[in-house]
């Protein structure tokens, strides 16, 4: 049953990390445009569920179509349709993963709107629980793949930060130009 289930996590590794990363990344990035261009903490919640529910959508409609065309392909050519990952499952992987990870980014700024904490540091404490999600990730796709731990959450998190400074950088840019 073991096997089973470390053979299903390996089947759908790439989709998985692929939803996820992308999540935390545009999400992130539209937390950090929103910042850097001083939107208010409410349109940084809307920008970015706005965002984590379409994108996630989109991705997971990707990655269900580039599964069936794959699928249609293998069964074109004759060859067994085993080899090939279900589509359906691929879509929900995507999906999930791309939610969970790109939800992480909004949890301070969400958390901060439902208890009217009134945090000066949403934007810190976004910083530092998407580093932890981009860790995971990196984690969990070295401890799947049987890779070096250390090598995966530093790639990620490379990734990430990355992201985050041409996102904030360009909202600061933009905020600067219309204003």
């Amino acid at each position: 049953m073991r096997d089973k289930i470390r053979q299903h996590f390996e089947d759908y590794l790439s989709e998985f990390v692929y939803g996820g990363l992308d999540g935390a990344v545009t999400t992130f990035a539209v937390v950090a445009g929103s910042t850097g261009a001083n939107f208010s903490p409410s349109i940084v919640i809307i920008l970015g569920f706005a965002n984590l529910i379409a994108d996630g959508f989109s991705m997971s409609v990707g990655s269900y179509l580039s599964s069936k065309s794959k699928l249609d392909m293998a069964l074109k050519k004759n060859k067994s349709s085993e080899d090939v990952s279900s589509p359906i499952i691929n879509g929900l992987s995507t999906y999930a993963a791309f939610f969970l990870a790109g939800l992480v980014p909004l949890l301070a700024y969400t958390f901060d709107y439902i208890f009217k904490l009134n945090s000066q540091n949403l934007f810190l404490t976004s910083c530092v629980l998407t580093a932890f999600a981009f860790g995971g990730i990196g984690l969990l796709k070295s401890y799947v793949a049987s890779t070096s731990k250390l090598r995966g959450v530093t790639e990620t998190l490379i990734l990430g930060v990355i992201a985050a400074v041409v996102a904030y950088g360009v909202g600061a840019w933009l905020q600067n130009v219309i204003s």
